[in-house]
């Protein structure tokens, strides 16, 4: 058991325990929201909703999560599923490594657990991309067993309730939240216990706006008796995404069909089909007022043009529309797009076989995943086109 008052964690006698397990369980009772995964002990259904809720609003979620179940019921159909029909069904979610791993997870219950999901901490934790948050909340939630499941809204109602002083950002503090939930957590209705921290920090004790006069256990924390709820949680602030600039080329046929690629490297968003993308340094200010002549003169005193690149790399040759897009921005966690439309007409078409094609009318990209930034592609130039 980690010494909490090395880290400066003075924890409340049992009989304060007990009593603040009581208030917060009885306010979770009449105001725990209604969702489709609570009413579900499938430690199945929990592990999907656990899984798309990380990095994703609740609202967002909650179509994904019954489609989801209705192409993949069972454990079995996740782990067989083809990539395309699994990428097309988290199609928007982002973060994408997170369905991949789901796949591997499902692939060792079926090898691994005889198909049935594991029922113990231990074995929930050696599935693939499940780390001690998702473990304990499918552990305590489908199994009620007592584990802790530790996440960004447990971590910063803790952290006003003891007042503590160290940062939530930082992976090495986890260990700090997670041996306070285990001496806290009530051992009787444990995923309650859990779930209804996460309610109260994703609402009343939200990181913007809190309304810490609400909380049903404001007469526990320390900081609302301290009145030093703005310091709480500590937080360094997080780096900013590093830019990257992309044009994006959408090209037409003469049958109405648009060239999209398959991304088949290992890298983001890797599976996904994509309007063909081209990275640049920048973007200069010609680019900018979308002077299409001077971009293009431009480019031609230090190499081939993006056209001209993109006509030798896929043998086409295109007439290419002098129209004004709005720059399409996406951010990822660590960085952001900036893309410029490019646009044309397909003149000729040539025969090649190094890259992994397909032409396809607006009406079949729903055969296709299309990850969020080309939706967006999608969307400026069906605007102005």
């Amino acid at each position: 058991m980690l010494d909490l008052e090395k880290y400066g964690v003075s924890m409340w006698e049992e009989d304060k325990i007990r009593s603040f397990r009581k208030k917060l369980l009885a306010w979770y009772d009449e105001n725990k929201r209604d969702l489709p995964w609570r009413r579900s002990k499938n430690p199945y259904h929990i592990w999907v909703s656990e899984i798309m809720l990380q990095q994703t609003r609740v609202d967002t979620v909650i179509p994904y999560y019954e489609r989801f179940l209705e192409w993949f019921p069972t454990v079995e159909s996740l782990a067989i599923a083809p990539e395309e029909r699994l990428l097309k069904a988290w199609e928007g979610l982002g973060y994408y490594s997170r369905v991949r791993n789901m796949q591997t997870a499902a692939q060792q219950i079926m090898n691994e657990f005889n198909g049935e999901f594991p029922s113990t901490y231990e074995g929930i934790s050696s599935l693939k991309g499940i780390g001690p948050y998702t473990s304990g909340a499918i552990a305590s939630i489908a199994f009620n067993l007592p584990q802790p499941a530790v996440d960004g809204n447990v971590m910063r109602v803790l952290a006003r309730l003891f007042e503590v002083n160290h940062d939530i950002g930082n992976p090495s503090n986890r260990k700090i939240f997670q041996a306070m939930m285990e001496i806290l957590i009530d051992p009787d209705r444990p995923g309650d216990f859990n779930q209804a921290l996460m309610d109260l920090g994703s609402d009343i004790e939200s990181p913007v706006n809190p309304r810490p006069e609400d909380s049903p256990v404001k007469e526990f924390s320390a900081a609302y008796k301290h009145g030093t709820m703005d310091r709480y949680p500590v937080k360094a602030p997080k780096k900013k995404p590093v830019p990257i600039y992309l044009n994006a080329l959408v090209v037409q046929n003469s049958k109405g069909q648009f060239l999209l690629e398959k991304n088949e490297s290992e890298k983001l968003l890797a599976g996904f089909w994509h309007f063909p993308l081209i990275e640049v340094e920048g973007f200069s200010k010609d680019e900018e007022l979308n002077l299409f002549s001077q971009v293009a003169e431009s480019f031609q005193q230090i190499g081939p043009s993006p056209q001209e690149s993109f006509e030798q790399d896929y043998d086409l040759e295109v007439d290419w529309q002098d129209t004004h897009f709005e720059e399409v921005k996406h951010v990822f966690s660590h960085r952001k797009w900036h893309v410029r439309i490019l646009a044309g007409q397909v003149v000729e078409r040539k025969e090649y076989s190094d890259k992994e094609v397909v032409w396809l009318t607006p009406d079949e990209f729903d055969l296709y995943p299309l990850a969020k930034p080309q939706q967006k592609i999608w969307q400026e130039y069906s605007k102005r086109c």
